[in-house]
C-alpha cells in the first residue's frame, strides 16, 4: 500500500495520543488532516491552532466535505477505543471508504524508513523521547511518534523539517490491542513486560507471546535491546540477530556509579566499547537512568558520536506527567506523574523518596480501568503503601463500564497504612487545604491530570511557593 496516493487522512479518534502523532505527521506531510474526537482538550486545541479541523459531535453530516466527496483520495484511521456503535465509522466503512487501524496506518508509514521501536509495558514512552532527544540533539534526521508530549519539543511528534526514505523513524511500539505486531523495525527495544492489558491478554503468558512475536518482528539485518532483567523470559537460543541486555549495574550495556547531585541523577555509562562518565539526568528516577542507558546504547549503534551524549542527556527535560516537577520549592514540593501499574507506581515512589528521605510523602492515586483494578489490587496496595499517606479517588472506567464489587475500596483496604482514604474529585481540593504537606504527588492515568492546575494554584497560594 502506498500512503501517498491519498491526498486527505481523517482521524476517528484524533486527540489520543497516539493518534495526534499521526495526524501531524500526515500534517507535515502536505495531507489535508481533519478528525473527530469526543472530547474538547489542549491537545486537540492545539492540533486545531496547526491547521487541523476537528469537531466534537459523532454525526455523519459533521465529516468535511473534503473528505466525504473524494472516497478514492481519502484514508480513514480509527483508534481501537471508538465505540462499535460510532455513527461516522459505521458509515465511511459502508460506505466503502479505505479505513484503518491507527496501528497499520503507522507501519506502513514506517515501512520505508529505518525505524527504532520502543516497547514495553512501562518506560516505553520515556525511553522512546529519549532516543529520539539524542538524535535529534546531535544532528540525525528523525520523525519520532510518540505516546506522550516530550517537555524539550512541546510535542508528541518530533521531526526535522525534511522527512525523506533515508529519516529515522523512532516509534512507540504499544502492546495494547497488539498494536506493536505491525511494526518491522531495524532496532528494537524491550524495556519491561509485566502483566498488564489482561482484559485484551487474559493472562500474564499471552502477553508474553504477543512480545516474543514483536520480537520476531525485527527484520533479519536487525539489532535487540532488552532489559536484562527479562532477556530470558522473552529470547529464546533460537534468535538469530544481534542481542544486547543492559540495565543498572547488569547487562552489557549497563548504567554505574549512581549518585545524586542538585536534582540530576549522576551515572557512568558503560559498554564494550564506550566509557561515558558523570552523565546528568535531570528527569528523576532509578528506573530513567536504566532508560537512558538504552536510549544511550541505540544511538551509539545509529553512529552518535559519544562525546554529543553527555550534553544531549543533560539537555533532556523529559516528558509531560512522568516525574514530572509541578512545584519545587523549599516548603513543598508537588509531583505529577501518570503511573498505572503496581510495577511503575512502586518504581517512581522508590525515586521520589531516593530525592526526599526526611520528608513526608503524600500520594494522590486514582485508579485506571476497572479490570486493572481488579487484577492488581493488592499489587497496587503495596506499591502505594511506600508513601506516608495515601489518598485514593474513583476509579476511572475510561473504556470499560463497572464491575460488579470493584471500587477504589479494595486498594484501599489493603494498603499498610494508617494515613490513607478515599475522596471524591470534587472534595479533593478542600481536603487538601485542611492538611500539612511536604511532598505531594499525583500519580494516574486517567483523568487526573485535570486537577493538577487547580491543586498547583492552591498549594502555591497555601506554602508561599511560587
Amino acid at each position: 500500500m502506498n500512503i501517498n496516493s491519498y491526498h486527505s487522512v481523517y482521524f476517528i479518534g484524533i486527540g489520543g495520543i497516539g493518534m495526534s502523532a499521526l495526524a501531524r505527521w500526515f500534517k507535515r506531510s502536505g495531507f489535508y488532516v481533519a478528525g473527530y474526537d469526543k472530547t474538547e482538550t489542549s491537545l486537540t486545541s492545539k492540533l486545531i491552532e496547526e491547521g487541523i479541523e476537528i469537531h466534537f459531535e459523532d454525526e455523519v453530516n459533521n465529516i468535511p466535505e473534503k473528505v466525504i466527496s473524494n472516497k478514492k483520495d481519502a484514508l480513514v484511521i480509527y483508534t481501537p477505543a471508538i465505540p462499535k456503535l460510532h455513527k461516522e465509522f459505521n458509515y465511511l466503512r459502508d460506505q466503502g471508504f479505505t479505513v484503518m487501524k491507527r496501528s497499520v496506518a503507522l507501519g506502513h508509514i514506517t515501512a520505508s524508513m529505518q525505524t527504532v521501536a520502543i516497547a514495553g509495558t512501562h518506560g516505553k514512552t520515556t525511553t522512546s523521547s529519549m532516543v529520539a532527544h539524542i538524535l535529534k540533539h546531535a544532528g540525525l534526521d528523525i520523525a519520532a511518534f510518540l505516546g506522550g508530549i516530550a517537555t524539550n519539543y512541546e510535542s508528541n511528534f518530533i521531526a526535522n523539517e525534511r522527512i525523506a526514505d533515508d529519516t529515522i523513524a523512532v516509534v512507540e511500539a504499544d502492546e495494547f490491542d497488539r498494536s506493536f505486531l505491525t511494526l518491522n523495525p531495524n532496532i528494537a527495544v524491550v524495556t519491561s513486560a509485566d502483566a498488564d492489558h489482561l482484559d485484551i491478554y487474559g493472562d500474564e503468558n499471552s502477553l508474553h507471546t504477543s512480545f516474543k512475536e514483536f520480537i520476531n518482528k525485527l527484520k533479519s539485518t536487525g539489532t535487540l535491546f532488552i532489559s536484562e532483567k527479562i532477556a530470558s523470559e522473552l529470547v529464546d537460543e533460537n534468535f538469530k540477530q544481534p542481542l544486547h541486555t543492559y540495565g543498572i549495574n547488569q547487562g552489557q550495556f549497563f548504567a554505574s556509579n549512581i549518585t545524586m547531585n542538585n536534582g540530576f541523577f549522576v551515572f557512568d555509562y558503560r559498554d564494550e566499547l564506550h566509557n561515558i562518565d558523570g552523565l546528568e539526568l535531570g528527569v528523576p528516577g532509578f528506573h530513567n537512568v536504566e532508560n537512558a542507558t538504552v536510549a544511550i546504547a541505540v544511538a551509539l549503534q545509529l553512529g552518535v558520536a559519544p562525546e554529543k551524549i553527555k550534553p544531549a542527556i543533560k539537555a533532556y527535560k523529559g516528558v509531560k506527567r512522568r516525574f514530572e516537577y509541578v512545584i519545587k520549592h523549599p516548603n513543598l514540593v508537588f509531583v505529577d506523574d501518570y503511573a498505572h501499574h503496581p510495577v511503575e507506581i512502586e518504581a517512581f515512589l522508590k525515586s521520589l523518596q531516593a530525592l526526599y528521605p526526611d520528608k513526608k510523602v503524600t500520594a494522590i492515586f486514582q485508579p485506571h480501568l476497572y479490570s486493572r483494578t481488579r487484577d492488581f489490587a493488592d499489587g497496587f496496595a503495596k506499591s502505594l503503601s511506600l508513601a506516608d499517606e495515601v489518598i485514593l479517588l474513583d476509579i476511572y472506567p475510561a473504556r470499560e463500564e463497572p464491575i460488579e464489587g470493584v471500587t477504589s475500596d479494595i486498594i484501599l483496604k489493603q494498603i499498610d497504612l494508617d494515613a490513607k482514604q478515599i475522596v471524591r474529585k470534587e472534595n479533593l481540593l478542600e481536603m487538601l487545604n485542611d492538611k500539612d504537606l511536604e511532598v505531594v504527588a499525583t500519580i494516574g492515568a486517567g483523568d487526573i491530570d485535570k486537577l493538577v492546575l487547580p491543586i498547583k494554584e492552591k498549594l502555591k497560594v497555601k506554602y508561599n511557593a511560587a
